[in-house]
Parts: structure tokens; sequence; C-alpha cells
């Protein structure tokens, strides 16, 4: 939830969804995308009072984006954090991606 602030000042076409885990449930979340047009595909707290529908089918996809995360983590830089600089880090998260993305184009 920390992030979110960070994430939606980003200078980039606004999504049609966002995924998201029950970390994401707030209020101020849901009115926020609501208020900017994007569908909140995140599922309800268990305290929630009124749990909310979503759309199972897309959040679903979600576990794609949590592979691709588990795959840039086979590297140990990218996983353990070791750079200082946020720059640097980005650098080896940009390489660890280039990896998978070359391994993908190559067994299709």
């Amino acid at each position: 939830m920390t992030a979110y602030d960070d994430l939606m000042a980003e200078d980039a076409p606004p999504p049609d969804a966002m995924l998201g885990d029950k970390g994401y449930d707030s209020d101020a979340i849901r009115s926020d995308l609501e208020r900017r047009g994007i569908d909140p595909v995140i599922p309800s707290k268990s305290n929630r009072k009124v749990q909310r529908t979503i759309n199972r089918v897309t959040y679903a996809m979600r576990n794609r984006i949590e592979r691709f995360f588990n795959k840039i983590k086979h590297s140990r830089r990218v996983a353990t954090r070791y750079d200082k600089l946020a720059s640097s880090f980005l650098g080896f998260v940009q390489l660890a991606t280039i990896r998978c993305w070359i391994r993908f184009v190559h067994t299709t």
C-alpha cells in the first residue's frame, strides 16, 4: 500500500484495471481508482463487513506477474538487493528481465 501513490504518479497511460492482493484493499485506494476510471480487481480482506466481488478470470492473471517476479529473483543480486543506489539496482533488474525475455524468445 505504501507504493500506491508512487505507482499512480508514473507518467504512463492509465490502465483499464489494477490487479492487487488483499494488502491494497482500502477505501481510499478503491475510491481513487474508481475516480480515475480504473477497475479495481482487489479481493476484500476477511475482516471487511461488506465483501466485494471481483472478476476471478482477471484476478487469475495476477499469477503471471508473481511468476515473473519469481523468475527475476533467480538473479541473486536482484533478490538480495546488494546495490546502494536505486539506479544501479534498476539496471540489474533490467538485466534480469532481459535474460528472462531472451530465454522466452529462444524457446518459442
